[in-house]
């Protein structure tokens, strides 16, 4: 098989996506790779060439290389993960309003342009996490515990203001870990690492854990509601149950035992088999039961 990888300059010397490219051409596939904020692209002859049989992508939130990836789903080029699933979670504000429709147990979300109109959330949903609704990786995430700190945020509203939104969501109270669960194409594999917002200082750490049949219940139920196929859960343990605060297309997959190959493989069945697109769920449809009251 013949494929296209977008890989974006921060991931160019990364070991995913760039293990899996050497792990496909060592099993005889052909893989070009292409540097969307590195390289010129002649960008007629990408989509006339039409003999990739799919399409990667690995990239950071804002990056050019998803409005290429969604140009070759638009021509009909199967794209990994689909191109429209990627779309739903990159844009946090949409991802919140998805999973909220589909039953998904997540922190209630506020979305506003400026910080300061943040301050109108009501003070007994302290603490808050804050956060743009375009990032990824973990950036500008501030746990805010009084509106009054909401102002030191003003730099972080000057870069949004006009471009973008602003999230809150109450802060969910937890042991100080948060559980990361990785899905390669319906394999799902859990991680326990120290959260960045626990506020001691402490490094952050993985290490794999077991899943429990609720986690793994909730991390399936996230690709159905955005059509993913290769995807990252951050869950926290709350007192009243998993939450889910965080969904990443085409994460790390730090831990997962044979990380490379699992997911090389993962990509040839998609390419073979497609994905699971069709996804947003429409109005009105809901994820089972036994999920959504967890």
């Amino acid at each position: 098989m013949r494929f296209c990888f977008l890989v974006e300059e921060q991931y160019r010397n990364d070991g995913m996506p760039l293990d899996v490219v050497r792990q496909l051409k060592a099993w005889g596939h052909r893989v070009d790779v292409l540097r969307p904020g590195g390289s010129l692209l002649d960008l007629g002859e990408l989509v006339r060439g039409g003999d990739h049989d799919a399409w990667v992508l690995k990239t950071v939130s804002g990056g050019p290389g998803l409005g290429l990836l969604e140009a070759a789903a638009t021509v009909g080029l199967t794209t990994i993960n689909d191109a429209r699933a990627i779309r739903g979670v990159r844009d946090k504000a949409q991802a919140a309003v998805l999973a909220e429709i589909a039953g998904l147990p997540v922190p209630a979300t506020w979305a506003a342009a400026r910080p300061e109109d943040l301050a109108r959330i009501p003070a007994d949903r302290y603490p808050l996490v804050v956060k743009p609704a375009d990032g990824s990786s973990g950036r500008a995430v501030h746990r805010v515990d009084r509106p009054e700190e909401l102002a030191a945020l003003g730099a972080l509203g000057e870069r949004t203001e006009g471009e973008g939104l602003l999230l809150a969501q109450p802060y969910v109270p937890n042991a100080g870990v948060d559980l990361k669960v990785y899905c390669a194409a319906g394999e799902l594999f859990g991680t326990e690492r120290t959260s960045p917002l626990a506020g001691d200082g402490a490094p952050v750490r993985e290490r794999p854990v077991a899943l429990g049949a609720e986690v793994a219940a909730i991390a399936t139920a996230v690709g159905e509601v955005y059509g993913l196929d290769l995807y990252g859960v951050d869950i926290l343990l709350g007192p009243d149950g998993p939450v889910v605060v965080d969904v990443n297309d085409f994460p790390s997959f730090r831990q997962v035992p044979d990380a490379v190959a699992r997911v090389s493989r993962a990509i040839l069945r998609l390419a073979r088999n497609g994905s699971s697109w069709p996804s947003p769920l429409p109005a009105g449809v809901r994820i089972p039961e036994q999920v959504a009251a967890v």
